[in-house]
């Protein structure tokens, strides 16, 4: 018979702690001890062998502890000390004061819903791939520290993300290890009478089912969407199987479980959201849900919860290649929701047309990005030229704006630097720096302070991690060995590999093909030379997994394998399988020298060459993502692989780019490590590691990241909901009215001539004077904008970096014709020019340019 036939039932067995040691089960379950190095020594203390075999899991720790065990602990005093220490700083942050509090603790509650596809909270909780996932956590990190009024969405997957291991040939292998959820630490949300809480979200001819579970973030509740549950058939059971697993099929149900089923969870738990802070497209469906039940609740029509709803709403979008974006062909949109667009009240064309850049493209597939887009108050990229990447991408879906002026904006991203830090490091900041850089890391005062760290000291603290992440690779490799069978000869060499006094290079990341895992071996001649000098020698550290379908990812995997082996190699390179959180604490805590080569601008932004600077480490990178900014900040306070440049040939750039990494090793790099006063300290050195700390630390970390946040993006939004919901979504009705007005008036509206008052050439510090004649057709003038849109000109005719002046009448009409005249004021010389242009106005809208509709003259 069958296991799945057998009348299984099923109970929960939880550790059995004495009254004494209780608030360990509190503190296990409250995810603020992954970023309080107390907290970890603590659940260190109880069994190091056994924490770091269960993965650094508190929750799993305590289920394996014997009764004698537990008898020791309530016997030692130091123990029971050390806990109640903990236990009260744990009591202490929760009740403190904060960051919000104190900025906006007058104004209206609002509720954020951050929803992601993946977080990276620890290694013990395996529901990330990567950097999307370790930036979600860090971001609810950030809020719970700043007091942030923010809920967290996303699925528990059964299986997680894969584990990699590598075989003989150095080709990734994939195992999926199966979450065991009672022993995470994940608190069941139940009914009052103790059952289960379920949501349903509509599939076709059934309702798939999702029980709720959540994670406590420091003061953030994560909710996380389960449907693996008996109420579920076999096929929807497995929606929440594996992180990006399956096809297009599986993927859009699992985004119909994130952000319909998130939005229904979020009302059935009582925390409806004013905002939703959509991370990346994948929970976009959560705009159109919202929007069906406003529509339900207040009798409005589609255009009118639109209007509310966009207004409640942030997209973030992290991917600057159009291959990274979810698109679904349009049968799969009609499978799945054609009973759903008749709940919404539109028709097929209009359902489609809002995933698409052009609505009147037939051909074009519906795309999760421009969804988010469409349903947005605010959309963002990750960093000032990831920004500008967005516009040039999205532009279609404002074909009548100037790219520059495309509204999509940034907001760079940032680390949560306390989860990151080594625990020596972080009591070296405390001696020197004071006790508040962990309350404010964003406080640049602060970080000046770094100079007054002795040399001596934090070469010293910085040697002591390296030693660590040497003595750690070396037991990885020694692992990896035995599972592959290699002979003991073989293992026995691994302890010679890797020397913890040399300069330590750490590349580690997903390995998709842009990033370029194997550029630094492009000449390996020239890196032989550079890794195996006997007096000033070199190693590398590799970490990362590519994606189970990548074979592009998996081929520089292997490449990296076979290099390593090699005997001039073999002790000074290291590849260590199975990229956590876990090794990545160790690497970014232990290297000398984080390299970074993508091709720009291919990096958003990129997060782990922040997480090195906290830890002394500095960067080598290509200028792209963050590293733009960070050498745009101080030159000093690391190396730029190039100057900024883009390439088509692509051969051709990776000869340049590579031979660019050589030259800096060689003519800088090394020499500055080995360059030692007669103490053996390298001062020169460690003037770059304290202008990297001094530099970076204040301004890449995920306070000031979630504080820009609140400012540009959660506040304003939340505001403009208010106004639009108020006496039942009155201004929302309105609002819609107008759009529709707009949509049909707007072809009336025209610039029937343009004059200008003065001289060419023009002198600086002079003004030219421009009048035109408008036609706004059936508006009011208070209801649009006459511009001057003018700047300097490029050679392609263009204005780049255009400025709009706007332009007044005098009361002068014939009809709907108005005058209106403005000034441009000369402050440059050069070639300048200027058009004369149409915005709708409306204070109610986000901004003038969300319309799309753009008259020029």
């Amino acid at each position: 018979m069958a296991g799945a036939s057998r009348p299984i039932r099923t109970f929960t067995v939880l550790p059995h702690l004495p009254e004494r040691l209780q608030g360990l089960q509190k503190l296990a379950y409250n995810m603020w001890w992954s970023w309080n190095h107390d907290a970890v020594m603590l659940f260190r203390r109880i069994d190091d062998d056994l924490f770091t075999e269960v993965e650094n899991s508190p929750v799993k720790l305590l289920g394996q502890l014997s009764q004698r065990r537990l008898d020791e602990l309530v016997a030692d005093d130091g123990f029971r000390a050390h806990l109640d220490r903990v236990e009260a700083a744990l009591n202490r942050y929760m009740s403190s004061p904060t960051w919000y509090q104190e900025t906006y603790g007058d104004r209206k509650p609002i509720r954020i819903a951050y929803f992601s596809a993946e977080y990276g909270i620890h290694e013990s909780i395996p529901i990330y791939s990567g950097g999307l996932g370790v930036l979600a956590g860090d971001h609810l990190k950030a809020a719970s520290d700043l007091g942030i009024p923010l809920v967290g969405v996303g699925l528990m997957y059964r299986e997680g993300y894969f584990r990699q291991y590598l075989n003989v040939d150095g080709w990734q292998q994939e195992r999926y290890a199966e979450n065991d959820f009672f022993n995470l630490p994940l608190i069941p949300e139940t009914k009052a009478d103790g059952s289960p809480l379920l949501v349903s979200v509509p599939f076709p001819g059934r309702d798939v089912w999702a029980r709720i579970w959540r994670i406590q973030v420091g003061r953030v509740p994560l909710y996380l969407l389960d449907t693996n549950i008996p109420q579920n058939s076999p096929e929807d059971r497995a929606i929440t199987g594996q992180l990006y697993g399956g096809d297009a099929d599986m993927r859009i149900r699992q985004e119909m479980i994130l952000g319909i089923g998130g939005v229904r969870a979020l009302r059935a738990l009582g925390k409806e959201p004013t905002v939703c802070h959509m991370n990346e497209g994948h929970s976009a469906f959560s705009g159109l849900e919202r929007i069906r039940l406003l529509m339900e609740e207040h009798h409005l029509d589609f255009a009118s919860a639109r209007e509310a709803v966009t207004a409640g709403s942030c997209f973030t979008t992290h991917t600057p290649v159009p291959a990274g974006n979810d698109v679904f062909p349009p049968h799969l949109i009609d499978h799945y929701f054609s009973g759903y667009m008749h709940q919404l009240g539109i028709d097929r064309d209009e359902f489609l047309g809002l995933g698409r850049q052009n609505p009147r493209d037939h051909n074009e597939p519906f795309c999760m990005t421009v969804l988010a887009i469409r349903l947005a108050n605010v959309t963002n990229g990750v960093s000032a030229l990831h920004g500008k990447v967005s516009r040039k991408m999205w532009r279609n879906i404002w074909p009548d704006l100037p790219e520059a002026e495309v509204p999509i904006t940034s907001i760079t991203n940032g680390i949560h630097t306390r989860t990151w830090i080594a625990p020596e490091m972080s009591q070296l900041y405390e001696r020197y720096l004071g006790v508040q850089w962990e309350e404010r890391p964003s406080d640049h005062t602060i970080w000046k302070r770094v100079d007054h760290i002795p040399d001596a000291e934090l070469w010293r603290t910085h040697e002591r991690r390296r030693e660590r992440l040497v003595a750690f690779a070396r037991n990885r490799l020694k692992a990896q060995l035995r599972r592959r069978g290699a002979p003991p000869a073989e293992i026995a060499r691994a302890e010679e590999v890797l020397d913890p006094e040399a300069l330590t290079i750490g590349f580690a990341r997903r390995f998709a093909t842009y990033k370029r895992g194997t550029l630094i071996f492009r000449n390996l001649e020239r890196l032989a030379a550079i890794i195996n000098n006997k007096d000033r020698p070199v190693q590398f550290v590799f970490a990362g997994k590519a994606h189970p379908r990548d074979h592009g990812g998996k081929e520089l995997i292997a490449d990296i394998l076979h290099v390593a082996r090699r005997p001039e190699f073999r002790r000074r390179i290291v590849f260590i399988e199975d990229y956590d959180m876990n090794v990545a604490r160790y690497l970014v805590q232990g290297v000398d020298l984080w390299l970074n080569n993508p091709r720009r601008p291919l990096e958003a932004s990129g997060t782990s060459g922040m997480k090195v600077c906290c830890n002394g480490g500095i960067n080598l990178s290509i200028l792209d993502g963050w590293w733009v900014e960070a050498y745009a900040l101080d030159s000093g306070c690391g190396w730029a692989i190039g100057a900024g440049e883009e390439y088509t040939d692509l051969h051709y750039q990776d000869d340049v780019e590579s031979r660019a990494i050589y030259d800096l090793l060689e003519q800088e790099i090394v020499p500055l490590f080995y360059t030692r006063s007669s103490d053996g300290i390298p001062r020169g050195w460690l003037r770059v590691m304290k202008r990297s700390i001094g530099t970076n630390c204040p301004v890449f970390n995920t306070n000031r990241m979630v504080q820009e946040y609140t400012e540009k993006c959660y506040r304003p939004s939340a505001e403009r909901y208010n106004l639009l919901a108020a006496d039942n979504l009155a201004k929302a009705r309105e609002l819609a009215a107008w759009r529709r007005r707009l949509v049909q008036g707007w072809s009336q509206v025209r610039v029937e001539h343009v004059d200008a008052n003065g001289a060419d050439p023009m002198h600086v510090g002079s003004e030219l004077e421009v009048t035109a004649r408008v036609n706004i057709g059936p508006f009011r003038p208070d209801e649009v904008e006459v511009q001057l849109f003018h700047g300097a000109v490029d050679s392609f005719g263009d204005i780049p970096q255009p400025q709009a002046i706007p332009m007044s009448h005098n009361g002068d009409h014939e009809g709907s014709t108005w005058l209106y005249s403005g000034r441009i004021p000369c402050r440059a010389s050069g070639q300048h020019g200027y058009a004369v242009r149409v915005l709708p106005k409306h204070p109610a809208l986000a901004n003038p340019f969300e319309p799309g509709l753009v008259c020029w003259g």
